[in-house]
């Protein structure tokens, strides 16, 4: 990431100009780096940590951060220095792992951190393959974001086909059964998005009903579902014919219309 505005003087407006536009180097670059086989990597532009390509990142300051792993240095530099936000259009993809109770229950707890990592290892890799960024996982949850500065204008379409991969990704297609359980819930809409947080605690986030929402539809979403709402099917450009159905969501005073996408059988 590349600031724009001396640390300081950011608006909302610059916000809306990095997250909406931002630079088509930055853009070019996260092509190549999530095509580096590595991980973990930095969840924001994709720089990978080891591997082969893990000199190269050091060398251009993108070594994996001491203040928080999850981010390279510059990235990290950045979201620190540049607090602020802005409102805008953007979907959400939520991914949890279904019946994980049960689970864990059914194997050991090296077993079960085991089988959570492959899923965090795989997810991260469908988010970025599909030109999201992973705002973060939630114990056995994943949340991500797509927004027009890593997904371009059709961030819906991105966000539904990243969820169709992560579930064709964690066998819920193959005839033996999947080899995790995973249910999915999307939302298209206005979110507020920025840096917030101080020191280590420095994060890029969403807020807003648009996130609230997807966080309540994977909670319903039975495995091998992906649940959207109306709203992220049509910016997603999906048949206008597929069946709808009317949810009451919990915490949420109206019901919710949905469309449901299914890979395997749900159960």
């Amino acid at each position: 990431m590349s600031p724009k505005a001396p640390p300081g003087q950011e608006t909302e407006q610059f916000w809306r100009e990095f997250l909406t536009r931002g630079q088509t180097s930055e853009r070019r670059a996260r092509r190549i780096f999530k095509r580096i086989p590595a991980s973990p990597r930095c969840l924001i532009c994709a720089a990978p940590f080891g591997g082969i390509g893990a000199p190269l990142m050091r060398v251009i300051g993108k070594r994996q951060s001491d203040q928080t792993p999850k981010f390279c240095t510059s990235c990290f530099d950045f979201l620190a220095s540049h607090h602020g936000g802005a409102e805008i259009e953007c979907s959400f993809l939520f991914a949890d792992v279904r019946g994980s109770t049960t689970l864990a229950e059914s194997m050991s707890a090296t077993q079960f951190r085991a089988l959570l990592d492959r899923f965090y290892t795989t997810a991260t890799q469908v988010v970025f393959d599909y030109d999201g960024g992973v705002d973060k996982f939630v114990g056995d949850e994943l949340v991500a974001m797509f927004y027009p500065l890593l997904s371009g204008e059709r961030h819906a379409e991105r966000a539904v086909a990243a969820a169709v991969a992560l579930l064709r990704a964690t066998g819920h297609a193959d005839p033996s059964g999947p080899w995790v359980p995973v249910g999915c819930g999307i939302t298209t809409g206005l979110a507020w998005v920025g840096a917030v947080g101080e020191g280590s605690h420095t994060q890029l986030t969403a807020l807003g009903d648009t996130v609230n929402t997807a966080a309540r539809l994977v909670s319903a979403a039975r495995r091998g579902e992906a649940l959207l709402t109306v709203e992220a099917a049509s910016a997603a450009g999906l048949d206008p014919q597929l069946e709808r159905r009317s949810m009451d969501l919990k915490g949420k005073a109206l019901a919710t219309e949905v469309v449901s996408l299914s890979v395997g059988n749900k159960r």
